[in-house]
């Protein structure tokens, strides 16, 4: 189960996810994003309580983070030690802007 809240401020995009991003949930999350994709100037992503990312789930990662390099940019913050190990594996934390 994921659970997502977004919260936008102006032309920036907050995204909370807690739960499984996993392949049920991931197109959840790509219907959420389609607007924001288009008129967000900055994305954020709060994963303190996401306990688990399917390659389906970095899939819509980096198809985010290359949609917004051409604007104000995405940023991944509050990564739990289990989400960061898969983007680490993955290279994802090579890629991402993780703070």
């Amino acid at each position: 189960m994921l659970n997502i809240e977004k919260e936008k401020n102006g032309n920036e995009v907050q995204y909370r996810l807690e739960g499984r991003l996993d392949m049920n949930q991931a197109m959840t999350l790509e219907n959420e994003l389609k607007e924001d994709l288009e008129t967000a100037d900055k994305l954020i992503f709060d994963l303190k309580d996401l306990i688990y990312i399917s390659s389906a789930g970095l899939r819509i990662m980096l198809f985010a983070h290359k949609s917004m390099m051409q604007k104000g940019g995405m940023v991944i913050r509050n990564v739990t030690p289990e989400v960061q190990q898969i983007f680490d594996i993955t290279c994802f934390s090579d890629l991402l802007n993780i703070e």
